[in-house]
């Protein structure tokens, strides 16, 4: 790449994106590339690098998701949000459909100027989440340290919940790694810890596949709420207190969609030098 590259830097509840629209240019990032924007002394600085492309079916965009190691992941909902918004304001609607290698994820513009999104069904069965051998996933045969007994799922990208009585108690720093790369999690996987603040009301701290402790996650936020749910601790709906601030999830029960709910904000716009992405 010869010229400089315009982005927009956005976050959802501190979970941070480099956002690029390459719809008309055709802009391709390879992952060292993505790796080098993502870096937060060298690069711009981000959990994932944001690239709208054109769709190839009736979605307003397809949404490239690159972590901040360069590896692709299926599914971000705080990114979802913030392309939506983009959308939103390019189009005057406010509803939008944004594809990803996750699905489909219908979006709307809600109270507040906060976004909503349908995040699509949770994945329950093993295979779906997936995991290396047959497993129950409510009460997943799995423990790291003080971490035992998690729920595995998927929200289009694989995730394990973990309930803890005091979310700051642990040191996800070091035990997120090792579950991440854990050969059970053939694809990796997301780490959620997560404790009980009140009725329909949780904790949660962040280890991303790929990007490592984040402020916030909104797939993880839906991992966590229906885990939750599945072992009985809150209802279908259920606030969720992220280190970044809180989303609102709710589990519908008539097709099983999870829509999350938040706010989300733009920090700056530049230009990445072409010298960033050589090499």
């Amino acid at each position: 790449m010869s010229t400089r590259t315009p982005f927009r830097k956005m976050h959802g509840l501190g979970n941070d994106f480099v956002i690029v629209d390459a719809r008309e240019t055709g802009l391709f990032f390879t992952p060292g590339q993505a790796a080098r924007i993502a870096d937060r002394r060298r690069g711009v600085g981000c959990d994932q690098l944001i690239v709208m492309e054109r769709a190839s079916d009736d979605a307003d965009l397809f949404m490239r998701i690159l972590n901040a190691d360069g590896s692709e992941a299926e599914a971000c909902g705080n990114a979802t949000r913030c392309v939506a918004l983009l959308l939103f304001a390019e189009t005057g609607r406010r509803e939008a459909v944004i594809r990803t290698l996750g699905g489909r994820l219908p979006a709307r513009l809600a109270e507040g100027g906060e976004v909503s999104v349908d995040m699509g069904p949770a994945y329950l069965e093993w295979d779906e989440v997936p995991l290396a051998e047959k497993a129950d996933t409510l009460h997943l045969d799995f423990d790291c340290g003080p971490l035992v007994d998690p729920v595995a799922l998927s929200m289009g990208n694989p995730h394990v919940v973990f309930f803890v009585e005091d979310v700051d108690a642990i040191d996800l720093e070091q035990l997120g790694p090792e579950i991440e790369h854990d050969p059970l999690f053939p694809k990796r996987t997301n780490v959620q810890i997560v404790s009980l603040a009140g009725p329909d009301h949780l904790r949660q701290r962040i280890w991303e596949r790929g990007a490592g402790l984040t402020l916030a996650s909104g797939s993880g936020g839906c991992a966590a709420m229906v885990a939750a749910a599945r072992r009985g601790l809150v209802g279908r709906s259920a606030r969720v207190d992220q280190p970044g601030g809180r989303l609102t999830l709710d589990w519908r029960e008539e097709d099983g969609h999870v829509w999350m709910t938040g706010p989300v904000a733009t920090a700056f716009t530049g230009e990445i030098d072409p010298s960033l992405l050589q090499g």
